[in-house]
């Protein structure tokens, strides 16, 4: 499972000219689900999104979590986060998860961290999206279940 997870001020999400989700400050996630990912993937996904310190202290050091700031989170899917151009110049998906079990885990992710507390807005699955954002620092971080980023 991927993660790009950038720290923002405000970001909304539009589809058919019409704004579907908004969030002020928080965490936009954009998420990819890996053919052979499992529920601890999931699980090492959802608790960085939880547990990441990114936001600014009163020294200015990042060292505070959306959930000590009081942040929101727009979960995004978007299965390009596996897009592979090593041979050639049009990406292949073929890691990506068919869109059966994409739409599961990210139910599954949206579900579990309402459970936990959060405010989760969402874009929607398997459709063309334009989501907007402004990116606070800039700060954007990657993450991989398999602990390659």
């Amino acid at each position: 499972m991927r993660a790009v997870i950038q720290k923002v001020t405000k970001s909304n999400v539009v589809v058919d000219n019409e704004e579907i989700s908004n969030i002020d400050q928080g965490l936009l996630v954009l998420l990819a689900v890996k053919e052979n990912d499992d529920k601890d993937d999931l699980a090492y996904i959802k608790k960085k999104i939880e547990k990441l310190r990114i936001f600014e202290d009163n020294e200015g050091k990042m060292n505070l979590s959306i959930e000590e700031v009081g942040g929101e989170i727009l979960l995004v899917s978007q299965f390009t986060l596996y897009g592979d151009v090593r041979k050639g110049n049009r990406p292949s998906f073929i890691d990506s998860a068919k869109p059966d079990k994409a739409n599961e885990f990210y139910e599954i992710l949206k579900e579990e961290l309402i459970a936990d507390g959060f405010s989760v807005k969402t874009g929607k699955f398997q459709t063309h999206m334009e989501v907007s954002l402004t990116n606070d620092g800039p700060c954007t971080i990657i993450l991989d279940s398999e602990r390659i980023l």
